[in-house]
């Protein structure tokens, strides 16, 4: 009997390749809906703990658990056919030791059956994506502004405007590239500086608030579908305006509702005489 398995998906390797030769597309998902829309469209779907403020109206992401990511993780795998699927570590599950975050990661993949888990940090993480990679386990790494270290970096702003910042974010980028992540996420980072990491690292870049140099590009969907409206940061666009239909969906059924219009005779069980 072979124990090879039939995924169709794409994989973080054919993720890899795909630098040099088109864009990559991707998109955050959350839940079984979302993802069976977006996954035709998209390479590369991350459950990312962004759930935690788009979701849960947390904050920040520090907030977010594992069982969280899990949950979402596996709804967002029912509602997938091809895009590779990366779900977050979330604060706390693997910056202790490289030993906690396998235990954490290799239970994501396990519970969820994604393609591989993401982690915010760059030099100082680079041993836990050596360790986790030459265990079996796909890294997607993430530098520039990282929102799980928002409380010690003086709040959401860009990066790489002074040359200190610039060359930790160039050692960071190049650190988690050679320990073997199969892409990385550059966020908040300015245009300038995103463009030369691009060229200067073997793995993708996948922007967000950074180049159109970028490999690929991220947003948040429900930024992206107009539907989270708290706050717009200057790099999202909304492709959709879902918020306000919602609203007078829930105007319209509430108004039916109170005048007895809803439900009417074609929208109940009748008994047959």
């Amino acid at each position: 009997m072979s124990a090879v398995g039939a995924q169709r998906r794409l994989s973080p390797a054919a993720i890899t390749a795909l630098k040099g030769e088109r864009p990559i597309v991707s998109l955050t998902a959350y839940t079984t809906p979302i993802a069976r829309l977006l996954d035709p469209h998209c390479d590369l779907l991350l459950v990312g703990d962004s759930l935690g403020m788009v979701l849960y109206g947390l904050e920040s992401t520090v907030g977010v658990t594992m069982e969280m990511m899990i949950a979402h993780g596996q709804a967002v795998m029912r509602g997938v056919k091809r895009s590779c699927v990366i779900v977050d570590l979330p604060f706390g599950s693997y910056q202790e030791s490289k030993e906690q975050a396998f235990r954490n990661a290799a239970r994501i993949l396990k519970e969820t059956g994604c393609d591989g888990v993401k982690l915010e940090g760059g030099e100082e993480m680079a041993e836990t994506v050596v360790f986790l990679t030459s265990r079996g386990i796909p890294v997607f790494g993430h530098v520039g502004l990282m929102p799980q270290q928002v409380n010690t970096t003086g709040g959401y702003r860009s990066l790489g405007r002074s040359e200190k910042e610039a060359a930790k974010i160039r050692r960071d980028a190049r650190a988690i590239a050679e320990a073997g992540a199969f892409a990385v996420v550059v966020e908040g980072t300015v245009e300038p500086l995103a463009r030369e990491i691009t060229g200067n690292i073997a793995i993708p870049t996948i922007g967000i608030g950074a180049s159109p140099a970028c490999d690929g590009q991220v947003l948040v969907s429900d930024d992206m579908l107009g539907l989270f409206n708290d706050f717009k940061p200057r790099f999202v666009k909304h492709f959709a305006e879902l918020a306000p239909i919602v609203s007078q969906a829930a105007e319209d059924y509430a108004r039916e509702v109170k005048e007895r219009r809803f439900p009417g005779p074609e929208h109940t069980f009748q008994v047959k005489k």
